[in-house]
């Protein structure tokens, strides 16, 4: 016999809770492990629950619903529910099974837990996709980082610099360093180009933390930042470091 699906409901709203939780109830194989009422206790909850199926809303405050699919990963299966129909297509570029309209019937609900559960198998690795799906047209404005069960949450504007490690980034802000599992050039494309400049391979810089730039070899230099930390700096990033200063 199947274990029961194990399923999570993300919503600020408590009446869109309650009428999931009702519509669900009426499922005897169906387990609901969570209910959340923000993005921040989503992804605690789904870090640690590791539900099969997660009915996530997106408009939410601090912590939309794309940020929490991209912070807890490819693991667990969402469908959206929004009352807004512009994420439509940003929420199956995430590969959301499905997407409901608030307001939506029960014959509409039933339809997307029926697709959910063809689903009840192991997923493959999605986690590149997702990131991918959730970078914005805009630069970010934020960055989040997870650590545990918990959120860290940095403004871009208040990263100093941030250092590729291996399959990780070190981003440097305010004196500390944080982990993110993710590609130099990856972050680098959704941040603001104007404002971070890869000056070396290994390294995106902050232009507006630079104290001043010195010369170490007619090819060689580093960038020395307001606290003297000392970054860097290729040929090629020199000289698109001219240029974005010019």
């Amino acid at each position: 016999m199947q274990a029961k699906m194990r399923v999570a409901i993300v919503d600020d709203e408590m009446l869109a809770r309650g009428l999931l939780r009702e519509y669900l109830a009426r499922h005897d194989d169906i387990e609901i492990v969570a209910e959340c009422a923000n993005g921040f206790e989503a992804v605690k909850a789904i870090t640690e629950l590791e539900p099969e199926l997660v009915f996530l809303d997106i408009q939410m405050p601090r912590l939309d619903g794309f940020e929490v699919a991209e912070l807890v990963g490819a693991k667990t299966r969402f469908i959206f529910v929004t009352a807004y129909d512009q994420y439509a297509l940003k929420a199956f570029e995430c590969h959301a099974l499905d997407y409901l309209l608030k307001p939506y019937s029960e014959q509409r609900f039933e339809q997307a837990l029926a697709h959910a559960r063809t689903y009840r198998m192991p997923v493959a690795a999605l986690e590149a996709v997702v990131r991918q799906a959730v970078a914005r047209e805009a630069p970010l404005d934020r960055v989040l980082i997870r650590d545990g069960a918990k959120v860290h949450v940095i403004a871009s504007a208040r990263i100093d610099y941030i250092e590729a490690q291996d399959d990780y980034v070190s981003i440097r802000s305010e004196g500390k360093s944080y982990l993110k599992s993710q590609s130099l050039s990856e972050l680098e494309s959704q941040l603001d180009s104007a404002k971070f400049l890869r000056v070396h391979r290994s390294y995106l810089l902050n232009i507006d933390g630079i104290s001043r730039i010195v010369a170490l070899t007619k090819d060689s230099h580093v960038a020395i930042l307001r606290d003297e930390t000392r970054i860097p700096v290729s040929k090629a990033g020199y000289q698109k470091l001219k240029l974005l200063l010019a």
